[in-house]
């Protein structure tokens, strides 16, 4: 197994890698605040209290999950709440726990909408910039949309520890009980290190690949009007894999 930093740079050169390492950790980091502005929202302090407010990456992510990351490619983060200082406790542990995807989906949405309008306004002549330039910003903003959609889908999943099982677990005492006996949160534990490692995460990633690529043709194509012309060549081709690149740095985010 190739080490992801050469992988990534063999792949797409230093635009990819630094791509890659800067939207993983900054998405990262919203993830976990967003999972901090919703419990502030719904009467737990405890973010604010234990200092987790911060766009540090070492408070959130640490100094394990970032070594992990540079040797491996695995990251994770980590928002301190308490369940039991919300006003209405399942309501707010759905809400927290929906947070954090949404933000890594409303990231996919800004950035991919940007690299569409991107790559219009340079193809268009409303943007002059040298071609190499035009490329790595439109490559930069398809990156950062493609992780995060993939960050938004994947903790979406209803497998433990992964959001979307304590958005189900806050749901229902039945599912809390379900998600909370040791076998099912063995299991779980057990597939997201799978999609860690490669085993089942190319077919969402081909999948959200493809979803971006989509949308920023939409985009263009919402903004082009008679004679214009498409610019989305330079962006990365969303039938491609992207395991091919560096696919092993998606991290469940917490």
């Amino acid at each position: 197994m190739n080490w992801w930093v050469h992988s990534a740079y063999e792949s797409g050169g230093i635009v990819l890698l630094f791509s890659w390492a800067f939207w993983v950790i900054f998405s990262i980091v919203l993830h976990e605040l967003a999972h901090g502005w919703a419990a502030i929202a719904n009467g737990d302090n405890t973010p604010r209290e234990m200092g987790h407010m911060t766009m540090n990456p070492i408070v959130h992510m640490g100094r394990m999950s970032l070594i992990f990351f540079a040797i491996a490619g695995i990251a994770w983060g980590l928002m301190p709440i308490n369940p039991h200082r919300f006003r209405h406790e399942r309501r707010g542990r759905v809400l927290v726990a929906a947070a954090g995807p949404a933000m890594n989906l409303l990231l996919a949405f800004i950035t991919l909408t940007a690299a569409g309008t991107w790559a219009w306004a340079v193809a268009n002549g409303r943007i002059t910039v040298a071609e190499h330039t035009a490329a790595n910003v439109a490559q930069f903003l398809f990156w950062g949309g493609f992780i995060n959609l993939v960050l938004g889908a994947f903790n979406l999943l209803p497998i433990p520890p992964l959001d979307g099982s304590a958005i189900l677990a806050g749901a229902h005492p039945a599912l809390d009980r379900f998600y909370n006996t040791p076998a099912v949160r063995m299991y779980g534990m057990l597939v997201v290190l799978f999609f860690f490692f490669g085993v089942i995460d190319v077919p969402l990633q081909r999948t959200m690949g493809t979803a971006a690529s989509n949308y920023v043709n939409w985009v263009e194509d919402r903004l082009m009007g008679p004679g214009a012309v498409s610019g989305s060549d330079a962006l990365p081709a969303g039938e491609e894999d992207p395991d091919n690149s560096a696919a092993e740095s998606m991290p469940p985010g917490n």
